[in-house]
């Protein structure tokens, strides 16, 4: 997996990172136990200050992506493995709330609901591409 950030986005760099190791967890690029490079790697190779990066690495651990252990580095963690119900719960509330707000937002903007169906469908398709 090869990491990119964009210096002139308004999306702060840690998020940029979040976003795309999400993303390849999603797609199936990364798995549980593969390790993520070292905070200062992936520092020099973005870049960044190597601050940025731990803050992007906290949050993936915070959200459940990451397990961190001490010098065995940051490695994807198995779902399985620590979602309790609770945490499933909490997980799919905060996806509704934000599915509810791009819904609300694009309605606002006049988007039928048929159109955002469609554009569901669309990032469903990306999301979880046919294997």
């Amino acid at each position: 997996m090869v990491l990119t950030v964009d210096q002139m986005s308004d999306v702060p760099i840690y998020q940029q990172i979040f976003r795309q190791v999400t993303q390849a967890v999603a797609i199936g690029e990364l798995s549980p136990g593969d390790p993520l490079p070292s905070v200062r790697a992936l520092g020099e190779q973005l870049g960044v200050n190597l601050h940025t990066v731990n803050k992007a690495y906290a949050l993936l651990r915070d959200e459940g992506y990451v397990v961190m252990r001490g010098r065995a580095g940051a490695r994807i963690a198995d779902p399985s493995s620590y979602q309790s119900t609770a945490h499933q719960a909490a997980s799919l509330a905060h996806a509704l709330e934000s599915l509810h707000a791009v819904a609300r937002d694009l309605a606002s903007r006049g988007l039928d609901r048929d159109a955002f169906l469609a554009l569901a469908a669309q990032t469903a398709d990306a999301v979880w591409p046919s294997r």
